[in-house]
């Protein structure tokens, strides 16, 4: 019990000096990053609510767009079923969620094992940190005559409009090294339709503002861009170059050996 008590000292002392090679330092920045999102995602949060209660435009734009959605869902109760697919099945967190799983389960038997961190932490920390905004928030969902969906819990931001930029940036970013450089843009234009989709039919069944859906992009945006950051500069510290968002987060998974082990001092081992 006192060797173990003594390891977990040692592992501890290296995240915190930095001092526990490439892999340690990769795991203290994905947990500092994922940290510093939460933290600032509060007061911003705050801010775009106190915005939306005194700003009278923005307050104009989620009336307004509600009730002429909420007018047409009425008119249309075959296209309210339709919504309902998409958001809850086609688009839908647990679908998107599985995904990213079986991603992750993908990347573990490629031995792509920061990658697979990195995918798993991003789709975590993006429902965790959207839980916390939420509860700390504690927006009402919008109310209106004869509603054609129901939702529980708080409003802003939306969750769904959240994991569906966390899931599809991750889904993107792993695994856009096997797709052809010619086909390349045809999984962006895929992903921007799930946002995008998302967005609209949360608002379009009533159950959000369009504020709240603009709040769960942004924060997607955030945790995707704080996790991001933390494994690029693992790959600096391994001297591997950084990519672009064209290339994914790692091409060399189309390789045997993906992510080579690294010693203590950030040096691949031979």
């Amino acid at each position: 019990m006192t060797e173990r008590s003594s390891r977990t000292r040692r592992l501890l002392g290296r995240l915190v000096t930095g001092h526990g090679g490439p892999d340690a330092r990769f795991g203290a920045r994905l947990l500092a990053g994922t940290a510093l999102t939460a933290l600032a995602a509060v007061p911003f949060s705050l801010a775009l609510v106190l915005v939306e209660s005194h700003w009278a435009p923005l307050h104009r734009l989620d009336q307004g767009v509600a009730e002429r959605l909420h007018r047409s869902a009425l008119d249309h109760p075959a296209w309210v079923q339709v919504l309902d697919l998409l958001t809850h099945v086609a688009w839908g967190p647990a679908t998107m969620r599985i995904l990213v799983a079986g991603v992750v389960v993908w990347l573990l038997w490629r031995r792509a094992f920061r990658l697979a961190a990195w995918a798993a932490v991003t789709a975590i920390a993006g429902g965790l940190v959207g839980l916390l905004v939420k509860n700390v928030v504690e927006r009402a969902r919008p109310h209106l005559p004869d509603p054609v969906a129901h939702a529980p819990g708080f409003s802003f931001p939306s969750g769904h409009s959240m994991t569906a930029v966390t899931s599809c940036a991750v889904l993107l970013l792993v695994l856009l090294p096997l797709v052809p450089r010619a086909w390349r843009p045809l999984p962006w234009v895929l992903a921007a339709v799930a946002v995008v989709g998302v967005g609209y039919t949360r608002v379009a069944l009533g159950v959000h503002w369009v504020s709240d859906v603009l709040g769960g992009w942004l924060l997607g945006l955030a945790v995707v861009t704080a996790t991001t950051l933390a494994f690029e500069a693992w790959r600096g510290d391994v001297g591997r170059s950084r990519t672009t968002p064209a290339e994914g987060l790692e091409p060399e998974i189309t390789t045997d050996d993906p992510e080579p082990a690294v010693n203590s001092a950030g040096g691949k081992l031979r």
